[in-house]
């Protein structure tokens, strides 16, 4: 937070003089791309402050780019958690040419395995900075005594989640492995909090991989069954959306919304006002927050069945692909007295801070803030559901088939 400015200067290097490094190879079949450089430059970061940093490359012909770092906490007892989703920000990184998504052609060209063995494309750090930064920054801001961490470390280190009274994933979090998934939802069962602040969160099934430099710097994610090669030893391990066969888990188990569609605009309107988080923003049924809602959004539904009690905060109508539709914010808890909360909105940490602004008013994100403010600070105080148990309310808004 750091008064507003979100962020100061640890570290400057002297001058490094430039040298060309080879060109990336492409791994055939697979199309990963890797970048099998000759270290530069070493960067000392043992005193640094925990947290997360950007550090700044910039060449004397005016080019800059970020190389994001997490300094993670060593333990989390007692404390929230902000995860730094790496594995969206690989899937989506196009240096090279190729990721989860696109080739130089097309879909088909795409990347199966994508390496964290290279830099990131465009600035280097935008998913961070538009939808991670804000969202650190308010709890920064709040005084909480927070710890860092990185989806990665999900996977690896489950040690390290333990006694935190919540996790936050921020605002697209995409890409879970099985470990990732087991590991948060062992955390809700002990009574940690969880808090999806966007949407679309454990949407793709991934596995991990080594390289020459160690373990996890592989993301795998065929998105489709039929072309991966585990399906036919490990179905389990299959990597297409986990909600499709050959082993179906959709993500709503643990999220509590269930992804339904890109692109979507419209405003968040709020479904029940009593919720404990919406206390001090003035909102009541009905009230409407601009272009909150978006780009990409959930829903609750009642099949495949999220855990109950299940309480729908917002009820947002919205146009999707041409069809009518609706997203919603849930919160439920569990017996451990655990609270979920999903915004249901990919556009809500932007909106914690000066992004998304073609969209967005200031009405927005002032609720968007109070909101998160409310969700932070309950979440810190440990188990929300023996305080704020959910208040079922699912029939209202997706009603039995039977009805």
């Amino acid at each position: 937070w750091y008064g507003g400015t979100r962020g100061r200067e640890v570290w400057k290097s002297a001058r490094v003089p430039g040298a060309k490094q080879a060109a990336p190879f492409i791994d055939p079949g697979v199309n990963t791309v890797h970048a099998d450089w000759q270290p530069s430059l070493s960067v000392a970061a043992q005193d640094w402050p925990e947290g997360t940093y950007l550090l700044l490359l910039a060449s004397d012909t005016g080019f800059s780019t970020y190389v994001p770092i997490t300094v993670r906490t060593g333990a989390t007892r007692g404390r929230t958690v902000l995860v730094n989703a790496v594995t969206t920000w690989q899937a989506y990184n196009e240096w090279g040419g190729h990721n989860l998504y696109n080739g130089p052609r097309d879909y088909g060209d795409r990347s199966r395995i994508v390496s964290f063995d290279r830099p990131y494309d465009s600035t280097g750090a935008s998913t961070y900075l538009n939808m991670e930064l804000p969202l650190i920054a308010v709890a920064e801001r709040m005084g909480l005594p927070v710890s860092y961490a990185t989806d990665v470390d999900l996977d690896a280190e489950p040690a390290l989640f333990a006694g935190a009274t919540s996790v936050m994933t921020l605002g697209h979090d995409e890409y879970w492995s099985t470990a990732m998934r087991d590991n948060a939802t062992a955390i809700r069962d002990a009574g940690g909090n969880l808090a999806f602040f966007g949407a679309n969160a454990v949407n793709r099934h991934i596995r991990f991989g080594a390289t020459a430099l160690g373990p996890h710097r592989l993301v795998i994610c065929y998105k489709s069954a039929a072309e991966d090669p585990m399906t036919a030893d490990n179905p389990n391990e299959s990597t297409q959306d986990w909600r499709l066969p050959p082993d179906p888990r959709p993500e709503n188990v643990l999220t509590g919304t269930y992804y339904q569609c890109f692109p979507g605009n419209a405003p968040f309107v709020v479904w029940d006002p009593g919720a404990w988080m919406f206390a001090g923003t003035g909102a009541q049924r009905g009230s409407s927050y601009k272009g909150l809602v978006g780009v990409e959004y959930d829903r609750v539904v009642r099949d495949p069945a999220p855990p109950q009690p299940l309480q729908v905060l917002s009820h947002s109508p919205v146009s999707c692909g041409g069809k009518a539709d609706f997203a919603n914010a849930s919160y439920y808890t569990v017996p451990s007295g655990a609270g979920v909360f999903s915004t249901g909105t990919m556009r809500w940490v932007c909106a914690l801070g000066t992004g998304c602004g073609q969209y967005l008013d200031d009405g927005a994100r002032r609720f968007a803030t109070q909101v998160t403010e409310n969700v932070l600070r309950e979440f810190a105080l440990g188990p929300a559901g023996k305080v704020h148990p959910a208040r079922p309310n699912m029939d209202e808004v997706a009603p039995p088939a039977s009805r």
